[in-house]
């Protein structure tokens, strides 16, 4: 994904994701594209409204934190409104994959009325996530009552992985989920923090004390690693 990104190609969103964060109460920043008026008559809700005739000229509004999760969406997937976001140097835009049509037809719902038109983004962390220092800090001198958990599959391990870091992919889990200690907490982490905390809900579920690691990271055959923030 990371190198998709570089290409400048399109990145879309599923409506899952989205509901995902609206659900979690996950911090982002949701953009309707579309005339004011018409879109007052059905919106998803949080959206805020930046019509794409005025999205050129309405940089100022958006947050300082260039990491801050962007989606926009339209009656369509306008590709040309996340190459305007995205050139002013945003890492995490994304278009709502089929627009507001995709948004409905996997089941999400509209609200009516009048869109604020001003953006406000306060960054937290999701629901089971660790600070990237206190996974340093793990990874670097270990601790007994915890275990590192490498969700990534078999083939991306072989080019490194964290030392004394247990691997189970994330589409093995479930079957092998009695392989880990239940008197101990797991960290759960793989390449972009995606997977990491798919098999954290997968755990958490189970019963475990669990979290996960959102963020980049990048292991070399030695075990020595650089994590960056997404």
């Amino acid at each position: 994904m990371p190198v998709w990104k570089k290409t400048g190609n399109l990145i879309v969103s599923e409506t899952a994701s989205l509901m995902d964060f609206i659900k979690k109460d996950i911090a982002h920043v949701l953009i309707d594209l579309r005339d004011a008026k018409a879109a007052e008559k059905g919106f998803i809700k949080g959206a805020v409204s930046i019509p794409a005739i005025e999205l050129a000229s309405a940089k100022e509004k958006f947050p300082a934190d260039t990491s801050a999760p962007i989606i926009l969406y339209s009656d369509r997937e306008d590709a040309a409104a996340y190459k305007t976001v995205s050139g002013w140097g945003y890492k995490n835009v994304s278009v709502l994959n089929g627009g507001l049509a995709g948004w409905e037809k996997g089941g999400g719902k509209l609200v009516s009325g009048k869109l604020s038109a001003t953006i406000s983004y306060v960054p937290k962390p999701r629901p089971g996530e660790i600070s990237i220092e206190e996974f340093k800090a793990l990874a670097e001198k270990g601790a007994a009552d915890k275990i590192i958990l490498d969700v990534r599959d078999k083939d991306e391990t072989m080019y490194g992985m964290i030392l004394g870091a247990v691997n189970i992919p994330v589409g093995e889990l479930e079957k092998r989920m009695k392989e880990l200690p239940k008197d101990k907490e797991i960290i759960t982490h793989c390449t972009t923090g995606i997977r990491a905390e798919s098999a954290y809900d997968v755990l958490k579920e189970a019963g475990y004390k669990v979290r996960f690691l959102n963020a980049v990271i990048q292991i070399d055959k030695d075990g020595k690693y650089e994590i960056t923030k997404k």
